[in-house]
Order: structure tokens, then C-alpha cells, then sequence
């Protein structure tokens, strides 16, 4: 049964699947891997979610304070045995839903357009495209995506 646990970037079960993301992204971003790694780093993150189905890890992701209202989505990833099954959907609703208990009212994140799986996520997940944020300005092989997670007030 998948259940998933709240952790850091401590957790040797998130280690081992950032390991195989990064062989993954590796070969598919070919020569701009070098430039998106320097901004991939796990160290210190405080906020994973890991995804289990019994003692087996399938998935992870991650959010990073972005500013004081928007959190980043990061190394989102689930392993090839475990696609299909909805893990990633489960993973990023759970980060979602964290982001919200930590008082952010957004959320937002880069993925690569080759990645078509994942934009498919991104959108159906309710995810609106926006214009390339930080460093990923100039990035045209970089797609970025933002989603409100509660109505801001006034006063």
C-alpha cells in the first residue's frame, strides 16, 4: 500500500532516488545539464515528501522557500516501476498541501520541455505556464509553471 512520509533531504530513501533522477535528467538534457545541476543541489532541504509502497521508495519531491509567499517545487521523481500509478500526483498535492501549512499562497517550478510527462502533471495538476523566473530567464529549453494555492485577502 503507497503511503507517504514528510522528511528532509537527510532521508537515505530521498538520496537514492535524487541518484536516479540525476542519471535520468543527465541523459536527457544533454548539453545543458551542467547548467541546471548547479541548481539541483539537496543539501539542507527541509521540506520532502517520499513516496512508499511498503518498505520500497518510489517517488519524491520537494519544496524550498522561493520568497516569502511561494515555495518551489524540486526533484520531482518517481522511479520506472513505479510510474503509472498516480505517485507523482500524490507527491505533489502532499507538497501542495505543506506549502499551504507553511502560510505560502503559491507554488512554482521548472521543468525542461522534454520533459512531456511531467508538463502533462504540471497542467492537469492545475499549473499555469509563466514567463522563465531566476535563472532560468534565458533558458529556452526550460518551461516554468506557477499555481495559487489559496485566495489571497486584502485589507
Amino acid at each position: 500500500m503507497l503511503h507517504l512520509q514528510r522528511t528532509t533531504s537527510e532521508n537515505p530513501a530521498f538520496v537514492e532516488l535524487v541518484k536516479q533522477l540525476d542519471v535520468y535528467v543527465t541523459a536527457m538534457d544533454g548539453e545543458d545539464h551542467a547548467f541546471y545541476a548547479q541548481y539541483n543541489h539537496i543539501d539542507k532541504i527541509k521540506h520532502v515528501v517520499v513516496a512508499y509502497d511498503g518498505e520500497t521508495a518510489l517517488g519524491c519531491g520537494a519544496i524550498k522557500k522561493f520568497d516569502t509567499a511561494t515555495m518551489e517545487v524540486k526533484r520531482m521523481y518517481t522511479a520506472p516501476e513505479g510510474r503509472g500509478r498516480g505517485i507523482a500526483s500524490k507527491i505533489l498535492h502532499e507538497l501542495e498541501r505543506w506549502a499551504t501549512e507553511l502560510s505560502c499562497e503559491h507554488c512554482i517550478l521548472e521543468t525542461g520541455r522534454q520533459y512531456e510527462n511531467a508538463i502533462r502533471l504540471y497542467i492537469k495538476a492545475g499549473y499555469t505556464e509563466i514567463e522563465n523566473y531566476g535563472q532560468y530567464v534565458n533558458m529556452t529549453s526550460s518551461i516554468c509553471f506557477a499555481k495559487q494555492l489559496r485566495t489571497q485577502t486584502t485589507t
